[in-house]
């Protein structure tokens, strides 16, 4: 049990560190968009966004790492107390989790590559795009939250 709480603490961390860095990257794009031409401001943007979407990255991977032991460490470690295998009835939020988090990861790598784009000379889109861009996480984790939390179906 004791090995199933601490799997599950550390999931939990990485995955709000990875989260941080979904919230704060489409932030990091719309200050590009709105820093114009002053090259030494664009160029330490750029340099923020880099080292945030390689730690996201990490993050991400632990993340997902400690989370598929959750979910498939019954059939791996003897006595780990996890999550019923799929298919037992009742695992409908679990896809529907599942989904949002795929989501969630698109808009991440979607960031990412606006960023590169910025390196490669490509134009971003407009600050109001960004900005709506910028929401779209944040209703994503609701939902994931609500779904672990109330497991509805």
């Amino acid at each position: 049990m004791q090995a199933y709480l601490w799997t599950k603490t550390f999931h939990l961390v990485f995955v709000m560190a990875w989260v941080a860095a979904a919230f704060y990257l489409p932030r990091i794009l719309i200050n590009l968009v709105e820093a114009g031409a002053a090259a030494d401001v664009r160029a330490r943007l750029v340099l923020m966004g880099r080292r945030l979407y390689r730690f996201g990255h990490v993050m991400l991977g632990l993340a997902l790492l400690l989370g598929l032991v959750l979910w498939l460490g019954y059939t791996v470690i003897p006595d780990f107390p996890t999550m019923a295998p799929l298919g037992s009835g009742g695992d409908g939020w679990l896809h529907a989790k599942l989904l949002l988090v795929v989501l969630l990861v698109v808009h991440f790598v979607v960031a990412g590559r606006w960023l590169k784009g910025v390196d490669a000379g490509r134009a971003l889109p407009s600050t109001k795009t960004l900005r709506w861009f910028n929401e779209i996480p944040v209703l994503l984790l609701v939902g994931v939250v609500w779904l672990v939390l109330a497991k509805p179906f």
